[in-house]
C-alpha cells in the first residue's frame, strides 16, 4: 500500500497515552491506517503507543480524529497528542516491535473477566480451546497481575516461560485477529496447566483425569478447595451445604464475617436478593467484583435451599460475584456436565487478617490447614490482588474495597502533585503513588498487623512504582504515632520530606480529590469513622470539619464518650453500651442487653475503670456510638469482624417493614468559642425507654438510622448560616452503610446542598491515601 501522489503527503507522530497497551490498540491503529490508506508504523513504547502516518492532509486528520473516540473497548484514552514530522514515502503501515526507554507514561491495564467470545470457545465443542481453562484475548483476560515490567510485552509477563505452539504464534502475529499480541495468549497445546491435588498424610497428591470436573465432584462432596485465581487462591465450597459452610468458617477462624458467594448467572440469586439494572450491569460488565445485594424480605423454600444460613449470618447483604476467568465457568460446568453445586462460597486463600495466598508451594503450606483439595496451575501470579467489593448507593457504584478489575488504573487529579508516595492507614491498607495529575492506587493490602502484610505493603510499593514510573521525592502518611504504616514512611523517607496527615482531614480530601474539587474554596466535610487519631489526644470519628487541602477547622463532633480498654471495647460492644450510658449519666439497669451481656464482676471492674477513667480514652466515634445502639438493642453485644455491630444494626432497620420511623433526637450545643458538640444521650434515652417498653430491635434500629441522618443534616443546615459554605463532601467508613448515606444525601440535596460522595474510591481506610496524596503531594 502506498501513500497517494495526487496531493503532497504529510506525516504526523502520534503519542497516545492511557490503557493503550494490552488492549488490542496497535491492530486497531494498524486498521484505521489501513483504511484510510496511510503508510507509516505503530509501536508501544514507555511513553504509551507512538504511531507515525503519512498520506493525504485529510486523512491523517481524519486518523488523529478518530483515534481516541474509536478505541477498543479495553482502552482507556487519556491524552493524544500529535505533531508534524518529515514525510518519509513509506511503502505501507507496519506495526513494529515495541520500544523501551524513556520516561514511563503508558497504563497497565486492569484484569478483565472472560469475553462473550472466548467463552463462545471456551463452550464450543469444535473450536481448538474448548474447555481451555485460560482462553483469552486482547479484549479480556489477566494484565495488572501477570505484568513483570514495560512496555506490556510478552516477554515482560509471568507468560514469558511457556513458548507459543505455531498456530498461537499465527494468531499473535496476525494484525486482523483478535489475539494480534495478546500477551497471555494460549492453548491446550502450549498453555499453562491445571492440576488437581488432594491432601494426604505426606502431603498433596495428584489426582489423575479431568482436574475441573474432580474439583467439582468434590466440592460437591463437601469438601473445601482452594482455587488458584487471577490475582490468589479462592477457598471455595458448596453455599447451599450448611456442613461445609461451617467447616470453612471454623478452619478460616472468620467468626461470622460474611462470605462471598460465585453464581454462573444474575438469575440463579434473583430469588434471594434485589436485582436493579446497575446491580446487573456491575455483576456482568467487564470488571465483575463483588456486590453487595439487599436480601429479599421473603424467600420462598426453594430459594433459600440455595444458601445456608452460615454463609451472611446477620448481614442485610448477599456478596455476590460472577465468573471471570474459564476456571470459574468450568467450575459451575458448562451445558451437559455432571451437576454440581449451583452456588460457590468464594472466600479469600488466607489466614485470617494475612495477604491473599498466590505461590503453589505457599499454598500447600499456608493453606493446609484450611483446604482439603487444590485446583491450581502454573501460570505465576506476579501481583497479587483480592476481589473488589462494591455496592449500588442512590443509584450509583459505591466501592468498598478497590481491588481486581480497579487496581492499577489511576484517578485524575484536579491539580498538579509532585511525585508523593502515601502509605494509607493500617486497616484495609491500600497505598497510593502520585505524580502531574495522577494518582495511582494499589490493590488492597490487608491490615498491617503481621510481617506478611508488611511484606505485601512493600512488594505492592515497589510494583506500583515499577509501572507508574513515579520515583516519589515526598512521603506521606497518616498522623497517629503508633500506626505501622507511617513507621514503615519514617524508616524509609531518607532525606525525603514526610508530611503526616491527620485521619479525617485525608478522608475529606480523598472525596474531594476524586470529585474533581480543586480546593478554591472549602467544604463542609463529614468523616464518620470508626477510629482516627486526633490533634487534641483523643480519638476521633464523628466529625464536622470546614476543610479544603491546605488545612481543617473542626466546626462540631458527636460528644465524647469514654472508651474502656481500646480494642476491649471494639470487640465487646456491650461495653461501648455501658460506657455511652455512663457518659449519659444513666443507669446500668438490670435487663438491658448490654447490661445482661456483661458478667458482675466485668460490670464492677468496668465501673470503676469509667468512674476513675482509667485506660479510658475520649472518643467521637460514629462507628463506636452505632456499636452502642446496637448492644443497647440487643442486636449484637461480641463483634467478631470488624464493624460487625454496625452492620448486624443496619440489617435490623432495614428488617422493618411498618411506618416511617420517628428519629430519635440529638441534642446539639452550640459554644461560639469551640467546637460544637452533638450529644447522643438523648437518643440513648429514648432507645432505654423503648427497649424497657419492648420495642423491637428493628424499629429501635430504624430509628437510630433516621435520627443519625436527621442529625447530619440539621449540623450541616446550621454550619451552613455560620460559613456561607453550600457545599457537604461525606467521607469515612461509616458512610459504606447504604441506608445512612442514602437518607444523608435525600435530606441534603433537599436542603439545597451540593453533595460530594465517594464513587471511585472507598469511603473507608482504603482511600485515605488518596487524600493524604493530596494533601501532601499539592503543588
Amino acid at each position: 500500500m502506498t501513500a497517494p501522489t495526487t496531493v503532497p503527503a504529510e506525516r504526523r507522530r502520534v503519542t497516545v497515552q492511557g490503557v493503550v497497551q494490552g488492549v488490542g490498540f496497535r491492530p486497531y491503529v494498524f486498521g484505521l491506517a489501513r483504511e484510510l490508506r496511510l503508510t507509516g508504523y505503530v509501536s508501544n513504547t514507555s511513553e504509551g503507543v507512538v504511531a507515525e502516518v503519512e498520506g493525504a492532509r485529510a486523512a491523517v486528520a481524519a486518523f488523529c480524529a478518530r483515534l481516541g473516540p474509536e478505541a477498543p473497548p479495553l482502552a482507556v484514552v487519556q491524552s493524544v497528542r500529535d505533531e508534524p514530522v518529515a514525510p518519509r514515502g513509506d511503502a505501507e503501515f507496519t506495526i513494529e516491535a515495541s520500544r523501551g526507554g524513556g520516561a514511563r507514561r503508558t497504563l497497565v491495564s486492569p484484569d478483565t473477566a472472560t469475553c462473550a467470545a472466548c467463552l463462545a470457545e471456551l463452550r464450543h465443542p469444535d473450536d481448538r480451546r474448548h474447555r481451555h481453562p485460560f482462553v483469552t484475548c486482547t479484549h479480556c483476560g489477566p494484565r495488572f497481575t501477570i505484568v513483570t515490567g514495560l512496555p506490556y510485552d510478552r516477554a515482560n509477563t509471568t507468560m514469558a516461560g511457556f513458548p507459543m505452539c505455531a498456530r498461537c504464534a499465527r494468531e499473535y502475529g496476525d494484525p486482523t485477529d483478535r489475539r494480534f499480541h495478546a500477551q497471555p495468549v494460549a492453548c491446550h497445546d502450549c498453555g499453562p496447566r491445571l492440576r488437581l491435588l488432594v491432601d494426604a498424610p505426606d502431603g498433596p497428591v495428584e489426582r489423575s483425569g479431568d482436574p475441573v470436573a474432580g474439583a467439582r465432584r468434590l466440592l460437591a462432596q463437601g469438601a473445601v478447595v482452594a482455587v488458584k485465581g487471577l490475582g490468589g487462591y479462592h477457598l471455595a465450597c458448596d453455599a447451599a451445604n450448611p456442613t461445609a459452610v461451617a467447616v470453612l468458617r471454623h478452619r478460616k477462624a472468620r467468626g461470622a464475617k460474611p462470605f462471598a458467594l460465585m453464581a454462573a448467572e444474575p438469575d440463579e440469586i434473583a430469588g434471594l436478593v434485589h436485582l436493579g439494572p446497575e446491580e446487573r450491569a456491575l455483576l456482568t460488565g467487564m470488571r465483575r467484583p463483588i456486590v453487595l445485594l439487599r436480601r429479599r424480605r421473603e424467600v420462598d423454600e426453594q430459594a433459600r435451599s440455595l444458601v445456608a444460613d452460615g454463609v451472611a449470618p446477620g448481614s442485610p447483604d448477599l456478596g455476590v460475584m460472577l465468573p471471570y476467568t474459564p476456571v470459574h465457568h468450568l467450575l459451575l460446568g458448562l451445558p451437559g456436565d455432571a451437576p454440581g453445586p449451583r452456588l460457590l462460597v468464594m472466600t479469600s486463600g488466607n489466614l485470617g487478617g494475612e495477604p491473599i495466598v498466590t505461590d503453589e508451594a505457599e499454598a500447600f503450606d499456608r493453606l493446609a490447614p484450611l483446604a482439603d483439595a487444590w485446583l491450581t496451575h502454573d501460570r505465576p501470579i506476579h501481583v497479587p490482588c483480592d476481589d473488589s467489593v462494591v455496592r449500588v448507593v442512590d443509584g450509583e457504584e459505591l466501592l468498598v474495597r478497590r481491588s481486581r478489575g480497579y487496581a492499577p488504573f489511576p484517578v485524575a487529579l484536579p491539580f498538579t502533585v509532585a511525585p508523593t508516595l502515601a502509605v494509607g492507614g493500617d486497616l484495609k491498607n491500600a497505598l497510593c503513588l502520585g505524580r502531574d495529575r495522577s494518582a495511582w492506587l494499589s490493590a488492597h493490602i490487608g491490615d498491617m498487623d503481621d510481617l506478611a502484610t508488611l511484606a505485601a505493603f512493600e512488594r505492592a510499593e515497589r510494583q506500583l512504582e515499577s509501572i507508574s514510573g513515579v520515583a516519589p521525592a515526598r512521603l506521606a502518611a497518616d498522623a497517629h504515632p503508633a500506626y505501622r504504616s507511617a513507621g514503615w514512611a519514617r524508616r524509609n523517607a531518607g532525606t525525603r520530606p514526610l508530611r503526616t496527615v491527620q485521619h479525617h482531614h485525608a478522608h475529606i480530601a480523598s472525596v474531594l480529590a476524586e470529585n474533581g474539587w480543586d480546593g478554591s474554596v472549602p467544604v463542609l466535610g463529614v468523616a464518620f469513622d470508626g477510629t482516627g487519631y486526633g490533634h487534641d489526644g483523643t480519638v476521633w470519628g464523628g466529625e464536622f470539619l470546614l476543610a479544603d487541602y491546605d488545612g481543617f477547622r473542626r466546626l462540631a463532633h458527636l460528644a465524647e464518650a469514654p472508651l474502656p480498654g481500646g480494642d476491649a471495647a471494639v470487640h465487646r460492644p456491650y461495653r461501648m453500651a455501658l460506657a455511652h450510658l455512663h457518659a449519659a449519666g444513666l443507669p446500668w439497669t438490670a435487663g438491658l442487653p448490654c447490661v445482661d451481656a456483661c458478667a458482675e464482676d466485668e460490670r464492677r471492674v468496668l465501673a470503676r475503670q469509667l468512674e476513675l477513667g482509667l485506660n479510658c480514652v475520649p472518643t467521637s466515634s460514629a462507628g463506636r456510638l452505632f456499636d452502642a445502639v446496637s448492644a443497647l438493642a440487643g442486636v449484637c453485644q461480641r463483634a467478631r469482624y470488624e464493624a460487625q455491630a454496625a452492620i448486624e444494626l443496619e440489617a435490623a432497620a432495614c428488617a422493618w417493614d411498618g411506618p416511617a420511623p420517628e428519629p430519635y433526637a440529638f441534642h446539639l450545643s452550640e459554644d461560639p468559642d469551640t467546637p460544637w458538640r452533638l450529644d447522643p444521650a438523648p437518643v440513648l434515652r429514648a432507645v432505654v425507654a423503648d427497649v424497657t417498653a419492648g420495642t423491637g430491635a428493628q424499629l429501635i434500629a430504624a430509628r437510630f438510622h433516621a435520627g443519625l441522618a436527621g442529625a447530619v443534616r440539621e449540623v450541616c443546615g446550621r454550619l451552613r448560616e455560620r460559613t456561607g459554605v453550600g457545599t457537604v463532601a461525606l467521607s469515612g467508613g461509616v458512610f459504606a452503610n447504604a441506608l445512612l448515606l442514602t437518607a444523608c444525601l435525600h435530606g441534603l440535596r433537599a436542603d439545597g446542598f451540593t453533595v460530594l460522595r465517594h464513587r471511585l474510591v472507598p469511603p473507608n481506610d482504603g482511600g485515605l491515601a488518596l487524600g493524604q496524596l493530596a494533601v501532601a503531594g499539592r503543588l
